[in-house]
């Protein structure tokens, strides 16, 4: 098992590598010069001031030594000084995790709860009531945009009735995390449930479910030891390619309802050209990703010891 985690996590340094790379490339080889919005983002006219900049920020040197400054700050968790605030891009980014982290967790939460017991229950009941509903369900939050039903769900529980604050993060409490948790989480929901659903029906149909049953085991038992723990590798992928996905995903609702995380913190750093911010912000969301990818296929190898070989 620890040769395969350390295999699965080699795999992805040449990924972080491109992704450093092209981070680089985009705000720091394309045409127009980092000095010139570096100004508290007004962007300098002053020939002497841009070519002050360019020598503070070392864009005097070769593109290749630039590449190698920058690979070396990242190594030690550094990440620039903000234009715009001049505080350390990492202290920014760590004050704006947490938020972040919160509102993901409950969204997939929230889509798992929901959405695989419906998929489940619609599977073993193939064209019944549930069946039915819930794949109305499903087509319905797949199909909604999330901006437009985080307006919703302000305008309904917010203003018109009344029993959740239609934005901000307060405290942090619950109820502040409500709305922006299910706007963010609805779509995860409707696939997760349409996952399943398919998942369930193929395992159900399969040789080795049909032999349990040929052999006295009730169908109980055959849904929790063959049909649940089959269909969990599948449903497994998708909750995790959904859990990475919503961190760029939250970007939208987090603007929506004033939400301090790292997708306001990437908005606004691009509205304000913020140079350094917006490369940790997309450095960080990447990197995200890429470990989450990494603690499914771990997760793979112990639910099912035949892909650790693979």
């Amino acid at each position: 098992m620890l040769s395969f985690l350390i295999r699965r996590i080699l795999q992805t340094v040449p990924i972080v590598l491109a992704v450093v790379l092209v981070i680089f490339v985009l705000f720091s080889v394309v045409p127009g010069s980092i000095a010139s919005t570096a100004d508290d983002g007004r962007g300098p006219t002053d020939p002497q001031v841009v070519e002050r900049m360019k020598k503070q920020l070392g864009l005097d040197d070769p593109v290749y030594i630039r590449f190698g400054k920058y690979i070396a700050s990242l190594a030690q968790g550094d990440f620039g000084t903000s234009f715009r605030t001049r505080e350390p891009v990492t202290t920014m980014i760590a004050k704006r995790m947490w938020p972040t982290l919160q509102l993901i967790f409950a969204a997939i939460v929230f889509a798992i709860v929901i959405g695989v017991p419906l998929g489940f229950i619609a599977a073993l009941r193939p064209g019944g009531v549930v069946d039915t509903i819930s794949m109305v369900v499903a087509v319905s939050g797949l199909s909604i945009a999330k901006f437009w039903l985080g307006l919703l769900l302000m305008y309904v529980f917010a203003l018109k009735l009344g029993w959740l604050p239609s934005f901000g993060y307060g405290d942090g409490g619950l109820k502040y995390l409500i709305l922006p948790a299910v706007s963010l989480g609805v779509s995860p929901m409707a696939l997760l449930a349409r996952t399943t659903r398919a998942a369930v029906l193929e395992i159900m149909t399969a040789d080795f479910v049909r032999t349990a049953r040929s052999k006295g085991m009730s169908e109980t038992r055959v849904v929790q030891w063959h049909v649940m723990r089959n269909a969990l590798v599948l449903i497994l992928t998708t909750v995790g390619l959904q859990f990475g996905a919503l961190m760029g995903q939250a970007v939208v609702v987090e603007k929506l309802f004033s939400w301090p995380g790292i997708g306001s913190l990437l908005v606004d750093s691009v509205l304000q050209r913020d140079i350094p911010a917006v490369q940790g912000s997309i450095l960080v969301v990447v990197l995200f990703f890429l470990a989450i990818n990494t603690l499914i296929d771990v997760l793979y190898g112990v639910i099912d010891p035949r892909i650790r070989y693979a």
